[in-house]
């Protein structure tokens, strides 16, 4: 298969090229061998510019020259992308820093930013012909691939780790996705994914080894370089797991300058949490990357063993960026900030990034005259028993006036 606008496949460790035809990772790399997909720019600005994208529709597929996929394909008809950016002085206010600028991705078809990915991983299964589309995930990756399989007619296998939270199952059920729900980790379900893919043949949905997954997730920063434009903040912020969304992201506000779209680049701020931050590590040692154990509330960026590790380490330095840690009594604390200060309802994941930035500009690496957008990558209704714990809980009253007086009394609501 040929796509124009592709030029070609290049392995991020030993910088060996491919075709489209090698599918997933390098051939003398192994699993450390992630590919990174390469455009002709010169060739993209003459269909992709600021007067074509005026008269296109607002979805993701609007940068279809910087996507890996072929003119013929039928796109799935759910809406993807162009998800909305706030700006809240409120929440500028209490960080202390000049703007922030909080876009929810929790606004896509099943509730995350993992449906940018999804789309682009169903294209390509029907472009292969594939009948079958697997993956491992925490969650969000899963009802995502489930959704987008129901839409365009693929049947999804799932792996997620026990912990998966419930309401995600349901979700994946309720799209009719074949679970296996694996007795181990992130990582037990995602070797075990893995192996299923290589002896059945169906189509490997995993963005860490799957290079045309990461693409898809590109478009969240082919999006925020479209909407920010000439407001482009002083910092992008998002949480890190695998590592694919943040380098993902930093990779289409990069090709937005490449092509003329923006005149000026951000620096990239990458969130761990305190109990999974084997890239943080990575990326301040300056070091191969050190598997860990992982554990935090955040459970979409619970990884202690991502395998897109140097792309995201790269998009940080390139960008002259930073990475940081946080607790979860910090992400709880970043949930209540984000819904109480923005009307955004983030799930811990998500919310993580706006945790960092707050961290960030306390240890002054976010100074107070600038200003940042934070990515929210999935809604709070993704994790409802760790969104109680950050909300508490209800006040249980019989309908006495005289107690409810009392009560009002009492929080200063009178």
């Amino acid at each position: 298969m040929t796509i124009k606008h592709i030029t070609r496949l290049r392995c991020v460790k030993c910088y060996k090229n491919y075709t489209l035809e090698q599918q997933y990772t390098c051939l003398v790399c192994g699993l450390e061998g992630i590919l990174d997909i390469e455009y002709d720019y010169e060739l993209v600005r003459k269909t992709l510019n600021k007067t074509s994208l005026a008269e296109r529709e607002l979805n993701h597929w609007r940068y279809r020259e910087l996507l890996p996929i072929s003119e013929s394909v039928v796109l799935p008809y759910l809406q993807v992308g162009w998800t909305p950016v706030y700006q809240s002085s409120k929440v500028a206010q209490i960080i202390d820093i000049k703007d922030i600028y909080i876009k929810d991705d929790g606004r896509n078809p099943t509730a995350s930013f993992k449906d940018r990915a999804s789309s682009v991983g169903v294209v390509k299964a029907i472009e292969q012909g594939a009948k079958i589309i697997a993956c491992a995930s925490t969650g969000n990756a899963a009802s995502s691939l489930a959704g987008f399989s129901a839409a365009v007619g693929l049947k999804s296998i799932i792996f997620v780790p026990e912990r998966a939270p419930e309401p995600k199952i349901t979700q994946l059920l309720i799209f009719g996705a074949t679970v296996i729900r694996v007795q181990g980790s992130y990582e037990d379900a995602w070797w075990f994914c893995q192996k299923a893919c290589e002896r059945w043949g169906w189509y490997n949905r995993n963005a860490a080894v799957n290079p045309y997954l990461v693409e898809g997730k590109k478009s969240a920063g082919l999006e925020i370089a479209e909407q920010m434009a000439d407001k482009m903040p002083d910092w992008v912020v998002f949480s890190v797991g695998d590592g694919c969304t943040i380098a993902g992201a930093w990779k289409g506000i990069l090709e937005m300058y490449k092509i003329g779209i923006i005149s000026r680049l951000p620096r990239i701020l990458g969130v761990q949490a305190i109990g999974a931050s084997p890239i943080v590590k990575a990326f301040r040692s300056q070091t191969d990357l050190v598997i860990s154990d992982a554990q935090t509330i955040a459970d979409s960026i619970c990884v202690g063993e991502p395998r897109n590790w140097r792309k995201a380490v790269k998009a940080i330095q390139d960008s002259n960026g930073e990475m940081i840690e946080v607790t979860d009594e910090e992400i709880l604390e970043a949930m209540r900030l984000a819904a109480r200060s923005a009307a955004v309802f983030g799930e811990p994941a998500g919310v993580a990034a706006l945790a960092g930035l707050k961290r960030a500009r306390e240890a002054g690496i976010v100074r107070a005259k600038e200003s940042a957008l934070v990515a929210i990558t999935g809604n709070g209704l993704k994790d409802v028993q760790t969104a109680r714990q950050a909300a508490g809980s209800p006040i249980s009253l019989e309908p006495n006036m005289d107690k409810l007086e009392k009560i009002l009394d009492e929080q200063h609501l009178l």
